[in-house]
Parts: C-alpha cells; structure tokens; sequence
C-alpha cells in the first residue's frame, strides 16, 4: 500500500494489507550486533514514533481496521544474510486505550501524541 510513509511525527517503512489487517512495518538492519541486534533497536521510543506515525496514517486516510506492527530484521552472517519477520513484534496502547480506540479519540482530538 505505502512504502516510507512519512509524517513529522516519524517514519513507517511498509505498510502493507492481509485480510483486512493494516500491517505497519519497521525494517531494521545491523552490520553487526556490538550495539544490540535489529530487532532490539525497535526500543520504546521506537515503538512510540511508529504507533503516532501509524495513528497519523489512520486518521489522515479515514482507516478504520485492525492493526498490528511487525518487524523485519535484517542481519548479515558468514556468507549469507538473515532475515527475520516477526509478526505482531508489539502491542500498542495510547494512554491505556487499545490502538483502534486511541486512533479514534485520535481523530476526534480526543487526545495528542
């Protein structure tokens, strides 16, 4: 659907539809795990500037679906590459309220990210 969807709130890598499920992803690749692997890059704070990013998404486009995030982590080894896709990596809760909840008090200026 999207590719490097971008608001001033942060960046979401894919975003991408299976079965009526909004699927925002995060593609994260590390030379090496010195500083910590790919997948644990996608930190709190990560995780917040995509879930405000995605509640950006869904209320400029009027969604109204289910959601989840994956993450795709990318790490390099001997001579091969590997690549993880974790599925629903995390949950999001905007002040204690489910994502579709947030999104919609969201858009009804309920609340601010």
């Amino acid at each position: 659907m999207e590719r490097n969807y971008r608001c001033r709130r942060g960046e979401i890598d894919l975003i991408m539809e299976d079965q009526g499920t909004i699927i925002f992803v995060e593609v994260r690749y590390r030379k090496n795990v010195r500083y910590g692997s790919a997948l644990e890059s996608v930190d709190y704070y990560k995780q917040s500037r995509l879930a405000a990013c995605a509640g950006h998404y869904f209320s400029r486009y009027d969604v109204d679906k289910p959601a989840r995030f994956d993450v795709v982590a990318i790490t390099p080894e001997q001579e091969s590459i590997r690549i993880e896709w974790v599925r629903d990596a995390f949950q999001v809760y905007l002040y204690r309220l489910p994502l579709k909840s947030a999104i919609s008090a969201l858009k009804n200026d309920h609340l601010h990210v």
